[in-house]
């Protein structure tokens, strides 16, 4: 194998020190691989994505950090969606899940969970840096050759040249935007604004520690309860609900809370203790997610809308499967290449199936359907399955198609004039 000259050899560079990129280089490192891990900003830093799910346990378990989470997040027994036309809501708690490995999850402060990760792959042999930015990467230029990448640190610069390249850099995609690969999500073009809040109504008894999910017109707002008396707000819309924005991102936000019924009954005593955050594109995949020598892990391949908390499990799985797929790659390449095709092949499928309630989440139907969840054919139970993160398994399949086909028949119903009830009508 080729030498890049003058640069620091390694076996797998991890660009990005989120969720996958910690998760791929601990598990990569455990198992002797030389790692570096970059992060081009500092622990602890914001983020959102603060709601975990069920399925997230067993990957947290196998990192070592179940118990370092439970430490610092709220149990999350569940999922409720309110309906700001009604101001009924409904409750999906995980002991419904027909998976009844994990019953329930943990709402987190992103810049503690993110911290924990990190810190756990540098413990588990990863050379972890901070302030550390790739400026440039030259790709492999053959079969068996090493890539080369330039990277910015406080003290110069920093060449590195791995055998293998896990961009897990989020929403900078990295390369997916040197290969130019990225493509917007036209079925959910939304963008969001957020912030966090003190003195927002908890929720208490059998749902205390639920995300909260109101139903706007245009929208749904999150309330994410989280340590200390705090609570994660946000609201997330479509481009119309955006294009009325004709103030600050702070007034925005205050002013779509007033509008919503069942977020502002919540929010009379709220006090802001923080920045209001605003973004947009909120949803695109990558056509391609690896290629010779490299993959795309977690948002450096994909981001879908959060409105079922997937986020953080969807970037840790790819996380696992970059870790597989960075191994096999480096002992056998055409193994690696069929590990790469896989693991793509397996986040798409778990992404295809949460979109299919994400495009409809909007819709009359669906949400009529969401607020008055029957249990026929094990169809609720279904439904709470995916809120669990159990996206695509095979015992979920009869439940999924029911929903589906509820659904399609009382979409054409509509379109011969049945209307859902006004619980759900948008």
């Amino acid at each position: 194998m080729t030498e890049a000259t003058g640069a620091e050899p390694c076996d797998v560079l991890v660009i990005g020190g989120g969720p996958a990129g910690s998760t791929a280089a601990a598990l990569l490192a455990e198992r002797g691989l030389d790692v570096v891990l970059l992060e081009k900003d500092a622990h602890p830093r914001f983020h959102i994505g603060e709601s975990l799910l069920p399925q997230n346990l067993r990957i947290l378990e196998r990192l070592g950090l179940a118990e370092d989470v439970a430490r610092i997040g709220v149990h999350k027994p569940g999922a409720e969606f309110f309906s700001d036309i009604s101001g009924e809501n409904v409750a999906f708690p995980f002991a419904r899940s027909l998976d009844q490995s994990y019953t329930h999850a943990y709402q987190v402060r992103r810049s503690e969970f993110d911290k924990l990760l990190f810190e756990n792959a540098g413990r588990r042999g990863a050379r972890t840096a901070e302030h550390s930015r790739v400026t440039d990467l030259a790709l492999a230029p053959a079969p068996g050759e090493r890539a080369r990448a330039t990277v910015a640190t406080p003290d110069g610069t920093r060449e590195l040249a791995p055998r293998f390249v896990l961009d897990a850099s989020g929403r900078d995609t990295f390369l997916g935007n040197r290969l130019r690969n990225k493509v917007s999500n036209k079925h959910i073009n939304n963008a969001a604004v957020f912030a966090h809040y003190r003195g927002v109504a908890q929720r208490d008894g059998d749902r205390a520690g639920y995300i909260s999910v109101h139903l706007a017109e245009d929208g749904w707002f999150w309330m994410i309860p989280l340590t200390g008396g705090v609570m994660s707000v946000g609201f997330v819309g479509t481009q119309s609900a955006f294009r009325q924005r004709e103030t600050s991102n702070e007034e925005f936000l205050e002013r779509r809370l007033r509008e919503s019924p069942t977020a502002h009954a919540r929010m009379l005593n709220a006090e802001r203790i923080s920045e209001v955050h605003a973004t947009g594109n909120y949803s695109y995949r990558a056509t391609k997610s690896w290629g010779e020598g490299w993959a795309m892990i977690g948002d450096a391949f994909a981001f879908i809308d959060p409105v079922f908390s997937s986020g953080v499990l969807l970037a840790m799985t790819a996380g696992e499967l970059g870790a597989n797929t960075a191994q096999t790659w480096l002992r056998d390449p055409a193994a690696g290449r069929a590990a790469a095709q896989a693991a793509e092949l397996r986040l798409r499928r778990d992404m295809d199936s949460l979109s299919w309630l994400i495009y409809r989440i909007n819709c009359p139907v669906l949400r009529h359907m969401f607020m008055s969840p029957s249990n026929r054919f094990r169809m609720r139970d279904g439904i709470v399955t995916m809120l669990a993160g159990s996206f695509s398994r095979g015992r979920m399949s009869l439940p999924v198609l029911a929903v589906k086909a509820v659904y399609y028949t009382l979409q054409g119903a509509r379109r011969l004039g049945w209307s859902p009830p006004p619980a759900a009508a948008a």
